[in-house]
């Protein structure tokens, strides 16, 4: 059993590394404040060539393996975990198209979106429905070569570049059980009835938009629906969900990092009755309970990544791994302030971002209150073991 990372995956991480330590950690805290969009790190983004993480090498993209996918977000989270949410839902979308697509869908889109050129991310949330998708009201009518679509999706990152924007819609609304009647359509941002219609103020996750989108009456192509085929949507869906809780497993590694590195940087600094506060045995138990939850998190979140590469389903694995690290992050963030005192509530150090940025990893790609009965299905129904 080998824990270390290879050859090429140390090198894809030693260059994400430096590049994060020059573009993005030095301007994160002063653009997430005055809310000035990322271009520039955008640019760097393409010009690595990560937009095309999930994209297969055929249509130009890496073909990342998972463990060096977790490895991309583990690293710019730890500059800024805002930024690696444009990246993320990118991401996921590409993942799902290169899996579900028809060859067509695949020519057309996937060689765009693995440079950059295109940008994409994923509409499936809406004002009445987050975790429970198969809640949807978006419809989609056929009506000749075309679907009319009517409905209203929330929290869509991305959502101001994605063209196209794949949508979650109920394509036969009677169906029972409804997971049958989803289907997903990509829709051009230019199309007649589409409307980005506000950006969501949030806590933190800043540097990203999070919007709702309204569409009225917007007519898509049938060539449109994901995969050809009517009612796969949620499946579709799910699928690439399992990715996206490897992304925010691997995004919540990047922001403990940063309160561990933060923390032992300011224990080493300040001081207090003479001496450096990281001679205080309190001082080092919140140290050490940071490193232990960081180490544990980032080796589940790697095995949940390899097991994803080794072909298997792994809707468990990549549960357990994001709810995990989720958990250590907002744990180590909360430390990370105690440990900065006064000073981690102040917005001139870092540790104040880490500790807003936390808590929505155990929020998207599906709560960890519902992960947890996720793996326990998963473990009552023998689909998985623990050994």
């Amino acid at each position: 059993m080998d824990f270390r990372l290879n050859d090429e995956q140390r090198l894809f991480r030693d260059t994400l590394r430096s590049f994060v330590d020059k573009e993005i950690v030095p301007v994160a805290r002063d653009w997430e404040q005055s809310g000035r969009y990322p271009t520039e790190i955008v640019t760097g983004m393409r010009d690595l060539g990560l937009f095309g993480l999930a994209v297969p090498e055929e249509y130009g993209g890496l073909g990342a393996d998972m463990v060096s996918f977790a490895l991309a977000f583990e690293e710019i989270s730890r500059g800024w975990m805002g930024v690696a949410g444009i990246l993320g839902s990118h991401s996921v979308s590409c993942f799902m198209l290169a899996r579900h697509g028809t060859e067509e869908q695949k020519q057309q889109y996937l060689p765009a979106l693995a440079t950059g050129e295109r940008r994409t991310g994923i509409a499936l949330t809406e004002p009445g429905a987050g975790t429970d998708l198969q809640g949807i009201r978006t419809t989609a009518r056929r009506d000749g070569d075309d679907y009319v679509v009517n409905g209203t999706k929330m929290w869509i990152t991305n959502a101001r570049y994605a063209d196209p924007l794949p949508v979650l819609v109920k394509t036969d609304p009677s169906a029972s059980p409804a997971h049958r009647g989803m289907s997903i359509l990509l829709v051009h941002a230019d199309s007649p009835g589409f409307e980005v219609t506000a950006d969501i103020g949030k806590l933190g996750y800043k540097g990203t938009e999070s919007c709702e989108v309204v569409l009225t009456d917007v007519r898509v192509p049938a060539s449109q629906l994901l995969g050809g085929v009517e009612g796969r949507g949620m499946q579709q869906a799910l699928s690439a969900l399992e990715t996206g809780r490897i992304n925010i497993a691997a995004r919540s590694v990047g922001v403990a990092q940063r309160a561990y590195d933060e923390s032992l940087s300011y224990a080493r600094e300040r001081t207090a009755f003479g001496q450096p506060i990281g001679d205080f045995q309190a001082i080092q138990l919140r140290l050490a309970e940071i490193a232990v939850r960081l180490q544990a998190a980032r080796l589940m979140t790697y095995w949940a990544a390899s097991r994803m590469d080794e072909g298997v389903r792994m809707d468990t694995e990549s549960g357990m791994a994001k709810l995990f690290a989720s958990d250590q992050a907002m744990a180590c963030a909360a430390d990370a302030m105690r440990i900065h005192g006064g000073y981690g509530y102040s917005t001139e150090f870092e540790v104040e971002r880490l500790y807003r940025d936390a808590p929505l990893m155990s929020i998207g790609e599906g709560t960890n209150d519902v992960l947890r009965t996720v793996v326990a299905k998963s473990l009552l129904a023998g689909r998985a073991t623990i050994s």
